[in-house]
């Protein structure tokens, strides 16, 4: 049996592959303007919906936008946006898949030819996964990249943070308190970090009934906002719940096109147009 030693690339062998690729991501995101990180506190808040539609909104506006999926475990943006296949490789690069003229996607789910197969890694196979979505990945000059994260502050909001320090956070949540509780560490996580806290969007606030008219307050009401109050961060919007919202996701459609008067619509609208005010 051959000694398993001859196999190990040596010390100097690895921090010189290491050196190229950090050369590789400063490359990379030296061409990009502003880098988002959407988090959440728990699961369930739709913080993936929300961080797919930002990316739309922007790109609806004109802006160059990437969507990057570190949500390694549970991958829903390619999904949610109708997009199927493997990435194509060009020039020993990654292309992310096109959504739109200004709308590009990466996610490890286009990555796997078996897309129900388990993602079982530990620590750092996650940093090193996430590091090559932007060292081997063709993402060109973008206004935005939108990175879109587990809940929680393991180890891919992690990574991203080390990886990219000047990203800032967007953090979602929903009104209700238990939901705020979980938010709160994500605010603490980012301030432990020094991320930049861009602002606090509360999703699922409220429900027209599509029947009556009647406004319902389905998880309560106001608690992202007094949250962002309480700690000192900026509030950036309400988005409503809505079915449809749903609906469009399962399907892979884009509601933004198919609801474009809507009250979530709108208020994407609004939330894009704060995030194309940062210098």
């Amino acid at each position: 049996m051959s000694d398993s030693k001859e196999k190990q690339p040596d010390t100097g062998q690895r921090e010189a592959e290491k050196a190229k690729q950090d050369k590789a991501i400063q490359e990379a995101l030296g061409l990009i303007k502003h880098k988002f990180l959407v988090m959440s506190g728990k699961g369930g808040v739709g913080k993936t919906s929300v961080a797919a539609n930002l990316a739309i909104a922007l790109s609806k506006k004109g802006a160059k936008v990437g969507l990057m999926d570190v949500d390694l475990h549970g991958p829903d943006i390619p999904r949610m946006l109708g997009l199927k296949g493997l990435l194509e490789v060009s020039e020993n690069r990654l292309e992310p898949k096109p959504y739109s003229d200004n709308l590009k996607v990466v996610s490890i789910e286009s990555l796997a030819q078996d897309t129900n197969q388990a993602v079982i890694w530990r620590g750092p196979l996650k940093f090193h996964a996430i590091r090559q979505f932007v060292s081997d990945v063709h993402w060109g000059p973008l206004d935005y990249l939108i990175i879109d994260s587990p809940p929680g502050t393991g180890d891919e909001p992690l990574s991203v943070a080390q990886m990219i320090p000047d990203a800032k956070a967007i953090i979602v949540t929903q009104p209700q308190e238990i939901a705020l509780g979980d938010i709160r560490k994500s605010i603490n996580f980012c301030k432990v970090l020094k991320m930049e806290i861009f602002g606090l969007i509360e999703n699922m606030s409220g429900f027209v009934c599509p029947h009556c008219g009647k406004s319902v307050d389905l998880f309560g009401s106001g608690g992202g906002f007094r949250t962002a109050t309480a700690m000192n961060v900026p509030f950036l919007g309400r988005i409503p719940f809505d079915p449809k919202l749903v609906k469009c996701a399962d399907r892979g459609e884009s509601y933004l096109e198919k609801y474009p008067d809507s009250e979530i619509t709108k208020a994407l609208s609004e939330i894009t147009a704060k995030m194309m005010k940062v210098d």
